[in-house]
């Protein structure tokens, strides 16, 4: 079972037949600055094992995030992207607040996210760094030339 919404000519949708996934691909492994070089055969991996929404323009995909969940306690928010032609219309603000209002994100204990820029969109959803006494708990296993090579 999947979600829709539509606003103006845009519509979200978590139905994975739907995603592009050229598009997906082409925006993480060449413009993003946490992919660079990903594999499509990685990036189709990812969206199998996770909930995605795909937000497009007609029938044309310009956005895209996904959800790594046990859909019970824990959620991670990845690869949040627009298209820059459609920026600067809100639809990012839209994109999270589908994303927070899915029925099987629902009461999550966590949900975690890394961005290096879009601090102020996630805040305006009750987003917050994680505090210095709780940041120490959390560890990590870090590749970053997994893609390079």
């Amino acid at each position: 079972m999947y979600t829709e919404a539509t606003r103006n000519e845009y519509t979200i949708s978590t139905d994975s037949a739907k995603l592009d996934i050229a598009v997906i691909h082409g925006y993480l492994s060449n413009d993003s600055y946490w992919a660079q070089h990903i594999p499509i055969e990685t990036v189709q991996r990812s969206i199998n094992h996770s909930l995605c929404f795909g937000l497009y323009a007609a029938d044309r995909q310009v956005g895209f995030a996904r959800v790594v969940t046990d859909r019970a306690t824990f959620a991670y928010l990845a690869d949040v992207f627009i298209l820059p032609g459609h920026r600067g219309k809100g639809l990012s603000k839209w994109l999270v607040s589908e994303i927070h209002a899915h029925p099987d994100l629902q009461g999550l204990r966590r949900w975690l996210l890394g961005t290096k820029d879009a601090h102020g969109l996630y805040r305006q959803f009750g987003w917050t760094s994680i505090p210095e006494e709780i940041a120490g708990r959390f560890m990590q296993l870090h590749n970053p030339d997994v893609y390079s090579r």
